[in-house]
């Protein structure tokens, strides 16, 4: 049986940063593992930013958007399929930042796949600065992820106060109680900066298991819940991105905005990753990409949006 862990967590938490440290761990420790992204909505941006970690010990599959849910269902159960015949030691499985924690566990339970996998570990990763302004589709989302989670495991520590961040664990509490489901006795919670992750504390990660959880069940239109936006080929300034994406995430004509991802050339045909929340705007250097940005929320407004990028560009 092949052992798959879950990385969930919300829009830009930091799961992929999370899953290069912990893949790299575990190549250290001499396992094969595999890692499955799986983006409903959206296209191989998060991929693209985990080449560097890629080699005799670690492949990558992809299932992204481009078709109805129903499609991209079956699209990640084809891929799951797939990798069993692999050889993996474990698999890492990266969903969405949207995604119902029992699409993976109902998943799990279908033939073949109930045959070649066991479910080791479910690993939530919660902003410590978490933006509280949520809808109750995005709480619920949240909730049912910590829930269930055997760690949770707090991002952006180092930079947070900690009255902020006993703030947002008083919240993550508060939600749990609202789904009328307690906290799991016997979970694992890290409040520590990554940087300063050693392997005792990857190893206790490890082996922190997941947890079953009852709870009210809140419907989700898939249709109307969350909207993504692209614009491909944009020519813009690293300046002037790192300026319009945090006036586009504050600005309410554009929606309620989560996020903003994605890659951009600039004029000295260089490439840089954009990764806007919130709470932060992160852009760095990278060899390559494609020239796409992504924004992410509900309700969005693209009329709006365009009026500080225009529109994209075939």
């Amino acid at each position: 049986m092949i052992s798959i862990d879950l990385i969930t967590g919300f829009l830009g938490s930091g799961k992929t940063t999370f899953i290069k440290k912990y893949a790299k761990y575990l190549i250290d420790q001499g396992k094969n593992i595999g890692i499955l992204e799986n983006d409903f909505g959206a296209v191989n941006v998060d991929a693209m930013l985990l080449q560097d970690i890629l080699g005799d010990n670690c492949t990558l599959e992809m299932v992204s958007g481009g078709c109805d849910a129903d499609c991209h269902r079956r699209r990640f159960k084809t891929k799951l399929i797939a990798m069993g015949m692999c050889g993996y030691d474990r698999v890492l499985v990266e969903p969405s930042g949207i995604f119902d924690m029992d699409e993976f566990f109902d998943a799990l339970h279908e033939d073949p796949l109930d045959r070649w996998y066991q479910i080791g570990n479910v690993i939530t990763i919660i902003d410590a600065n978490l933006d509280t302004a949520l809808s109750e589709s995005s709480r619920f989302l949240l909730a049912s992820q910590a829930a269930q989670a055997g760690t949770i495991l707090y991002s952006h520590v180092q930079e947070t106060e900690a009255s902020v961040i006993s703030s947002t664990s008083r919240y993550v509490s508060g939600l749990l109680e609202k789904l009328q489901c307690p906290a799991p006795s016997g979970q694992l919670i890290l409040q520590k900066d990554w940087d300063k992750l050693v392997p005792n504390d990857f190893e206790k990660i490890m082996h922190s298991g997941y947890h079953s959880a009852d709870y009210r069940k809140l419907w989700l239109d898939e249709k109307k819940t969350y909207d993504s936006l692209y614009f491909m080929n944009m020519e813009f300034t690293e300046n002037f991105l790192r300026e319009s994406c945090v006036k586009i995430l504050k600005d309410p004509a554009c929606g309620k905005v989560f996020r903003i991802k994605g890659f951009q050339k600039l004029p000295d045909n260089t490439w840089i990753a954009v990764n806007a929340t919130h709470q932060k705007t992160e852009i760095h250097p990278i060899p390559n990409g494609q020239a796409i940005l992504i924004v992410i929320g509900e309700g969005l407004h693209p009329e709006a949006i365009e009026s500080y990028w225009g529109k994209s560009k075939p």
